[in-house]
């Protein structure tokens, strides 16, 4: 690749979020850029989405759904957020994802799209694909891109920092200007060298942050590096002090952490204690094992102290036939089978784990950020949809909506006259030769983990969010001088803007004394 690519819309990232707004910019005849850090354009976060997708209940009510987000959020969702995903997501389901992209979600009795309900939910309304309903649309998105000769796509480069005149133009009178956004530089990970990727509009669509924390449901390269970048740059955040916990991630002694999807419960399996007993009825009498997330995440907390236990059991084995688990679940058994769990027969060892970010860059309702001509869809923005917990099974959605949205208001406002100049962006400045030491980068990135999990986990206070803003703020300048010292990888990336997005997370819970949602004070 030359040195600098231009292109009319720069997308970082390929989950649902990203991949749809380019799949519908490309629809419309754009050039669009489309570059991951994985090598794999279809590893994301959407991959990984194990439980479904909200799409209508029997009534076709979006009054109902409405009410259920803004519950779940707390009081703290925005409600024409909610009014906009419960109004347009069913349609969009139907347009994009079931005739444009021709995924095969099951059906029930009548050849009717088979519905289900999970924690939080007041009625049936969830659509799956078995349990790998992510795979299913990662996989038909990520070949419905190949197909247009008009999507560069490219894997394996890293976003390094967005591009914006008043911090990177040659012309310096551009620190006048209101910020803007013009691109951003991509490491090619295999040359080693740093593209200037120069774009019209850009969209972040990174996923999440989870891999800041020790347990994690998110995949390797959601540590954050849209958050950071935006932070950089100038652009708002907001709620960043909102994490929210997946009451059941897999655990076993020297086995990865994985979700165990909330369909799980949703088709009846209980939780229990080390003693075998039933427990979330003490802690939520209505919704009991089908409460929302952060109320399940925090009584799994407070029952592992009181039993001072490290995990407990998620049963499902009790109330459904061994063969139905297998036909319903067929990934989640297969992949505890590789450690030693045959769900069919036996309880699920549990504990929480950083399942999804309900804060992020601020955007308005089209994916507008603060800074002109940069967007933000997905995880790695912030709607207020979410409010201070976010309900079950709307992520995808909210990718699913705003994606289209954001490629609604590009394609509207995009023009066929450059106002940059591309050799304005200087190239990227090697200040390093040497390549980094991977041992200090894993022993940096492990520090992050354990301060996150321990002071601003599932249960923080003044003294531990003290405590972790301190130790981070240290290790960043650490971190930032081992960067400016050393040659670029995708690692040594990541750990810079992990320790950002930690710094960024730690400072809103401390800002925030009130628990709400899944921010809880103690």
């Amino acid at each position: 690749m030359p040195e600098v690519h231009e292109t009319e819309v720069l997308v970082l990232g390929s989950g649902i979020a990203g991949g749809v707004a380019a799949l519908l910019l490309a629809e419309t005849g754009h050039h669009v850029t489309v570059a991951t850090c994985n090598a794999d354009p279809g590893e994301s976060s959407t991959r990984y989405a194990q439980g479904g997708i909200v799409y209508k209940s029997a009534d076709g009510s979006a009054e109902s759904l409405m009410n259920d987000i803004l519950r779940a959020g707390a009081g703290l969702s925005s409600p024409r957020a909610a009014e906009i995903l419960a109004t347009e997501g069913p349609r969009l389901v139907s347009e994009i994802l079931i005739e444009k992209l021709g995924i095969q979600f099951e059906e029930g009795k009548g050849h009717e799209l088979s519905v289900i309900r999970e924690g939080g939910h007041s009625s049936d309304r969830i659509i799956h694909v078995g349990d790998s309903t992510g795979l299913a649309i990662e996989t038909r998105l990520i070949e419905a891109l190949r197909r247009y000769p008009n999507i560069a796509l490219l894997p394996s480069h890293t976003a390094v920092d967005l591009l914006t005149p008043a911090h990177h133009s040659r012309q310096r009178l551009a620190i006048y200007n209101p910020l803007s956004c013009v691109g951003a530089y991509l490491l090619d990970q295999e040359s080693g060298n740093v593209v200037r990727c120069v774009a019209q509009k850009t969209i972040l669509a990174t996923g999440g942050l989870g891999q800041i924390y020790l347990r994690t449901t998110n995949p390797p390269c959601a540590r954050g590096d849209g958050i950071a970048m935006a932070n950089r740059a100038g652009a708002r955040v907001i709620n960043a002090e909102f994490i929210q916990f997946h009451p059941t991630v897999f655990y076993k002694q020297n086995a990865p952490s994985f979700l165990i999807s909330e369909a799980v419960r949703g088709q009846g399996g209980r939780l229990i204690n080390a003693r075998g007993e039933f427990f979330m009825e003490r802690y939520d009498a209505e919704w009991k094992d089908l409460a929302p997330r952060d109320i399940v995440a925090r009584s799994i907390h407070l029952e592992l102290l009181a039993q001072k236990a490290d995990h407990l059991f998620l049963d499902i084995a009790s109330f459904m036939s061994a063969d139905a688990i297998r036909k319903r679940f067929p990934s989640i058994h297969r992949e505890c089978l590789k450690y030693g769990v045959d769900i069919s027969t036996e309880p699920i060892p549990v504990v929480p784990g950083a399942h999804y970010f309900c804060g992020g860059v601020w955007v308005d309702e089209w994916g507008r950020t603060s800074v002109n001509n940069l967007y933000a869809v997905g995880e790695v923005s912030c709607t207020g949809l979410h409010g201070a917990n976010r309900l079950a099974s709307t992520s995808l959605l909210e990718g699913l909506v705003w994606a289209s949205r954001a490629s609604q208001d590009i394609s509207s406002s995009i023009t066929t006259v450059h106002t940059l100049n591309a050799a304005d962006i200087p190239p990227w400045q090697d200040t390093g030769k040497e390549p980094p030491d991977t041992a200090l980068i894993s022993q940096d990135m492990s520090v992050i983990k354990h301060v996150m999990w321990n002071y601003v986990g599932l249960a923080r206070s003044t003294r531990r969010l003290t405590r972790a803003l301190h130790e981070l703020r240290h290790l960043e300048f650490e971190i930032e001088r081992f960067y400016q010292a050393v040659r670029l990888t995708d690692a040594l990336i990541g750990l810079r803007n992990a320790v950002r997005a930690a710094i960024i997370v730690t400072s809103a819970a401390w800002q925030n004394k009130t628990s709400v949602g899944c921010h809880y004070r103690v």
